[in-house]
């Protein structure tokens, strides 16, 4: 993460983030912008959405982390990420595995539940990520 800051925003006022986000980020000295766009799990492999949650979360953020890496980027530069679940009852597991991906780095976050494009996807992940 070189040549830029990403500093949590999180009022006093407001009830404190938990679950590994932060109420907003001010990025700072930051030269390029990565869009990725909402990632189903989909892969290259045989075409084949898994059945469970957690493989398809596992693919999900597979292929965003792929995108980032595209852009020589990585965990640490994304500063928006958008998830959007099929279900409530997939909120813990994708808190979960969000976390393990994502380790200690806390960027703005949002969980919406809607309906996904295809009935097979259970998840559709979104992000911004700065460099």
């Amino acid at each position: 993460m070189s040549g830029f800051a990403i500093q949590p925003l999180d009022p006093a006022v407001l009830p404190a983030a938990t679950g590994n986000y932060t109420h907003g980020v001010q990025v700072d000295g930051a030269r390029r912008m990565v869009f990725v766009s909402g990632q189903v799990p989909w892969g290259n492999e045989n075409g084949r959405v898994p059945e469970s949650f957690e493989a398809q979360c596992r693919m999900v953020w597979r292929n965003v982390l792929a995108v980032l890496g595209e852009a020589g980027m990585g965990v640490r530069n994304l500063v928006k990420v958008t998830t959007y679940l099929s279900d409530r009852q997939y909120r813990v597991l994708n808190s979960k595995i969000r976390e393990e991906v994502l380790g200690d780095h806390a960027p703005a976050l949002t969980v919406i539940i809607c309906d996904i494009y295809s009935e097979d996807w259970l998840l559709e992940i979104e992000a911004i990520a700065m460099a």
